[in-house]
């Protein structure tokens, strides 16, 4: 197919479907993926009085965020299993298989049984059920972002690869407005009798709609010609990681790029949600509500930076997001506590707060997809990624409530991200390659398809 027809759009089951459309299926699923994921995360304190004994409030707080942490524990197993999946059979396959066990996980939890009824039985099972969520997420993330990276032109991969950076930030605004509509129009007694549940049940209809949607999409043609020309991997993970030099990749990207990004996403959006009702103990109407508005006023600078991803580099963008969260989160929590009675003011800085996220996180995937080579891309960089946002950023909300009840100084949790996010300044200044921004990934089949500006 020539390159122009390309820019407009690729056949996919006797249609042509714009690039804008391959990104919009692929993220959607993401989206909805990430939408699952967080539910719980939403309500981790609310779940803590229902899944966990009563008698001891700090400790079944700490219990249900310890409990939202093993889904994030163990999205590296899934980064590793369906990261070989999609380099051995196809990226599209993989994330059709990943968003299905999402979804199957998050209906089953909203048929959950609470402590109440069947004792231990209960934080077993969610337990067991976040654990399914995190690995189906753990396959998730990489197939898409490589999918998309695989549709985009060279000089527009940071631009077209933040457009799946939003989902996370808005399957987080989703959750909260949904819980929040259903929790409000039922009010408190009814929503924790039953109503919970509700949120959980409607995502089998949000995943059977991605489903429709991706069903649509074909193989990515870089992967295509991969195969065709019998270069893909067979051994995806032998390559992956019985190679000395493909290791010092994946630490590179995780020390100097995804750790310090998974933190810093995590204590801008997660734990200052956690920190305006635990520690600010603000109603929960009025935080979901400062959260959600500010997550929707700082996604547009997603895109913002990863178009600037693709004019000066990706390390320059990471880098300005590691250090301004180094410098200002004690300052910006500190102003959050001592404005609790000013919602406005407290959504300008939780704003700031994502605006920093965006930073962190636009360029993430352009990098990841830049550096490791087309036959193992989905397996290589699947791994760092969710090490560092899975386990160095998941366990931020847990670390930091610990660190907090542990010193009785409420922004002792703030310290952990902020040394995480230093490291990475380090590493990436030492050790980062740059410019990525400048590889033609089409060059290793040849060129002869090799994506231009759309």
């Amino acid at each position: 197919m020539p390159a122009s027809e390309m820019a407009s759009g690729r056949e996919v089951a006797g249609r042509k479907y714009s690039l804008s459309f391959v990104v919009f299926a692929a993220s959607i699923g993401t989206l909805i993926d990430w939408y699952d994921f967080y539910l719980y995360g939403s309500l981790a304190v609310f779940f803590s009085g229902l899944f966990f004994p009563a008698g001891h409030p700090q400790g079944a707080l700490l219990a249900s965020l310890a409990t939202f942490a093993t889904g994030f524990a163990v999205r590296p197993f899934g980064a590793v299993i369906f990261g070989r999946i999609g380099d051995l059979i196809g990226r599209k396959f993989t994330f059709m298989l990943t968003l299905l066990i999402m979804g199957s996980g998050t209906f089953l939890m909203g048929l959950m049984p609470s402590f109440q009824t069947i004792g231990w039985w209960a934080p077993i099972l969610v337990v067991t059920l976040r654990m399914l969520q995190g690995l189906a997420l753990g396959g998730e993330y990489g197939g898409a972002a490589v999918y998309i990276a695989e549709h985009s032109p060279d000089n527009k991969r940071g631009l077209y690869t933040s457009w799946l950076q939003t989902t996370a930030t808005i399957g987080i605004v989703m959750s909260l407005l949904i819980i929040l509509a259903f929790r409000l129009n039922m009010g408190d007694a009814a929503f924790k009798a039953y109503g919970w549940r509700f949120p959980f049940l409607l995502s089998i209809f949000l995943v059977a709609l991605a489903m429709y949607i991706r069903i649509k999409l074909q193989e990515t043609p870089l992967f295509s010609r991969l195969k065709e020309q019998g270069k893909a991997s067979s051994k995806p993970l032998t390559e992956s990681f019985g190679s000395g030099k493909n290791w010092g990749l994946i630490l590179i990207a995780l020390f100097g790029a995804t750790a310090p990004e998974g933190v810093v996403w995590y204590t801008a959006q997660y734990y200052a949600l956690y920190f305006m009702l635990t520690v600010m103990k603000l109603n929960y109407v009025t935080v979901y509500w400062i959260v959600a508005i500010a997550l929707c006023l700082g996604t547009p600078f997603f895109m913002l930076f990863g178009h600037l991803s693709d004019k000066y580099g990706r390390r320059v963008i990471l880098n300005t997001g590691f250090i301004l969260a180094a410098v200002t989160f004690i300052p910006v929590f500190w102003l959050m506590r001592h404005n609790s009675d000013s919602p406005v003011i407290l959504t300008l800085l939780v704003t700031y707060n994502v605006i920093l996220v965006t930073l962190a996180y636009a360029p993430i995937a352009a990098y990841l997809v830049e550096v490791f080579p087309a036959r193992i891309r989905y397996t290589s960089l699947s791994l760092p990624y969710h090490i560092g946002n899975g386990i160095f950023g998941g366990f931020v909300p847990l670390i930091a409530t610990s660190l907090v009840f542990a010193t009785g100084n409420v922004y002792a949790g703030l310290l952990y991200p902020i040394a995480i996010a230093v490291l990475g300044v380090i590493v990436s200044l030492i050790f980062m390659s740059e410019p990525t921004h400048e590889i033609k990934i089409w060059e290793e089949v040849g060129g002869e398809e090799r994506a231009t500006a759309a």
